[in-house]
């Protein structure tokens, strides 16, 4: 078996009791919290899947000095925007992302399903643009290049991270320093991604981040592919052709909306695979989405150091 599996698989084994030694750094200052009304929450967790979020916030796992490549990114977590599935599609994944020297940030942000919030739909979406500023904040403290900061998500984490991607508009202020820092992300990878929010739109997901009558314009607003343009950030896209969750075409719509925009990008959809990949035991030609997506990031250039 290959040395690199070999170590990742114990580094898998570790991660749920690892996590409770990880860093964990709040998104906002106490009091200041947007579009909250003040309530304290309980965190509310079953089987590693969190369903309500006290204290929105990101842990951190930095990779070794020797190893870092200075590239770092945010993942969100998949749960239809009513659970973060955190471990096996969040820790796991930031523990791979280590392998090749890149530092990684696992986001617990707000979910719409939140008594706290005012505006539902703009909870997630205002955590994340926090948790980008925050590591581009803190870059040289950390080693990480202001311009190699990325954001990767799976299902509806994959849906948040390519709203972080195309949504141009600042809804994390909160009249600080950190209002001028940039919260676009400088690629993007999504995998399964819950991308669209007209169209072949996974109906759960739409309902949870935009309610069941949304307006077309917020549909539209939470609709990547709608929202790409010249300026959009490369992108990692793969899914598998017999999702029975998310519509591949999600995967293919957003595809075509980059191509037409001349982002360098790039689309896998294998075969096999359904709405489970994941690290490891994926059928068939699936299992080789990991090393394109490592070989993606250094073809663009993020791996050099």
């Amino acid at each position: 078996m290959n040395k690199k599996y070999i170590i990742l698989s114990l580094l898998l084994v570790l991660t749920t009791t690892a996590v409770l030694a990880q860093d964990y750094k709040a998104l906002w200052p106490e009091g200041k919290m947007p579009n909250s009304k003040g309530m304290k929450l309980e965190h509310i967790e079953e089987r590693e899947r969190v369903t309500q979020v006290s204290t929105p916030g990101m842990y951190s796992f930095f990779t070794s000095k020797e190893e870092n490549t200075g590239a770092a990114v945010l993942i969100f977590s998949p749960g239809g925007y009513q659970k973060l599935t955190y471990n096996i599609a969040g820790i796991q994944l930031a523990k791979w992302f280590n392998t090749f020297g890149v530092n990684a940030f696992v986001v617990m942000h707000r979910l719409p399903t939140s008594p706290d919030l005012k505006a539902p739909t703009f909870g997630p979406l205002m955590d994340a643009q926090r948790a980008i500023k925050i590591v581009r904040d803190n870059a040289e403290k950390w080693g990480i290049d202001k311009n190699k900061i990325g954001v990767m998500g799976c299902s509806a984490g994959g849906g948040l991270a390519a709203n972080l991607a195309t949504i141009k508009k600042d809804y994390s202020q909160i009249n600080d320093a950190l209002d001028a820092i940039a919260f676009n992300p400088n690629f993007q990878i999504l995998i399964s991604g819950a991308l669209s929010m007209k169209q072949n739109a996974h109906k759960g997901s739409h309902d949870a981040l935009l309610g069941k009558n949304a307006s077309a314009d917020l549909e539209t607003l939470f609709s990547a592919e709608l929202n790409v343009s010249t300026d959009t950030p490369p992108a990692f896209v793969t899914c598998a052709a017999n999702d029975a969750v998310i519509n591949p075409l999600n995967s293919l719509q957003y595809y075509q909306s980059l191509l037409n925009s001349n982002v360098k990008s790039a689309l896998h959809i294998f075969p096999q695979g359904g709405h489970s990949i994941a690290l490891r035991n994926n059928p068939g030609s699936t299992e080789l989405w990991t090393n394109l997506c490592e070989d993606w990031m250094k073809e663009m250039g993020f791996l050099g150091k």
